[in-house]
């Protein structure tokens, strides 16, 4: 009972973080978005990586440690919230749920990978899930358009690309420094990007719901949701874990509609229900395989 307690709770984390993101972006801007929540999310990680600290193994790779940072965190985070200004947290929420597909691909683009007819399946029919949620409209991937479904893909393309960087280079890596290092150099690029794009906030008044934002999408869905991911997998099962995958985008529409009065729509369905499909069909050979990195890179 405690581990499908466990799980339901980190699934309402994860889904209702699509509606923090909606909520700060409107406040902070979305770098500022990425900033409080890297910041947030360090304060819950970073004492319980020092209690750990002569567990780490060194030496300590700091530039892979970077490069996840960039591509696990800050760009994408970056991506969701400016994606997140033009459609609706549970449309992104159905859209995050291609990470593993598109995983699979840029491992066969960039990582010499190959993939099996059955993978190949799973990815196209992973992209008809994303015809089916446009409503066959091409034109949203380009142009003016691309600024909310466009970015939201290409949100969830770091994330594929982070996962088999991560196999490949940081393998024998704390996932606890993982996470934490990947926090602090959001962070820095949340700052960055509020710098060069001039919106720093400064006479901010921050109210219950910025607080209430901020707390929830760091300590919360970057901090606690983690430890909580870590007990599902060391009380249960990997497999059980990953179950956490599906559920997410699922509770992201009953936050969406509750909290944000988002319509839950027929292709938004469909849409998803093809994904889910694509998503099956992409790991059926692999599931057994997962690994706790592989498996954090599904989250939002």
């Amino acid at each position: 009972m405690r581990l499908y307690s466990a799980l339901f709770g980190l699934s309402l984390i994860w889904g209702l973080s699509f509606v923090f993101i909606m909520y700060l972006t409107s406040s902070v801007g979305v770098w500022g978005t990425v900033f409080f929540r890297c910041i947030a999310g360090v304060i819950i990680l970073l004492p319980f990586l020092w209690l750990k600290r002569n567990q780490v193994v060194r030496p300590i790779p700091w530039k892979s440690l970077v490069v996840i940072g960039v591509f696990n965190a800050g760009l994408p985070w970056g991506l969701i919230s400016l994606s997140e200004t033009q459609i609706n947290s549970n449309a992104a929420a159905v859209l995050n749920a291609l990470t593993p597909i598109f995983t699979g691909l840029i491992g066969f683009i960039l990582f010499s990978k190959k993939l099996s007819k059955q993978q190949w399946l799973g990815i196209v029919t992973g992209f008809i899930g994303i015809l089916v949620l446009t409503e066959f409209n091409i034109h949203w991937l380009s142009g003016q358009s691309f600024i909310g479904i466009g970015t939201m893909m290409l949100a969830t393309l770091c994330y594929g690309f982070a996962s088999q960087y991560t196999k490949k280079y940081l393998s024998n890596t704390s996932v606890l420094l993982l996470s934490t290092s990947s926090l602090i150099v959001g962070a820095i690029i949340g700052l960055l990007g509020m710098i060069f794009t001039n919106t720093v906030p400064t006479n901010m008044h921050f109210n219950f719901v910025i607080y209430l934002s901020i707390i929830g999408l760091g300590c919360l869905g970057s901090g606690i949701a983690y430890l909580l991911f870590y007990y599902l997998l060391t009380k249960g099962s990997p497999e059980f874990a990953a179950t956490v995958t599906y559920i997410i985008p699922l509770t992201a529409m009953i936050w969406g509609y509750v909290l944000l009065d988002e319509p839950i729509t027929k292709n938004l369905l469909l849409g998803l229900l093809i994904i889910f499909l694509g998503i099956y069909f992409s790991n059926r050979n692999s599931t057994k395989k997962l690994t706790p990195i592989k498996l954090l890179k599904r989250k939002a």
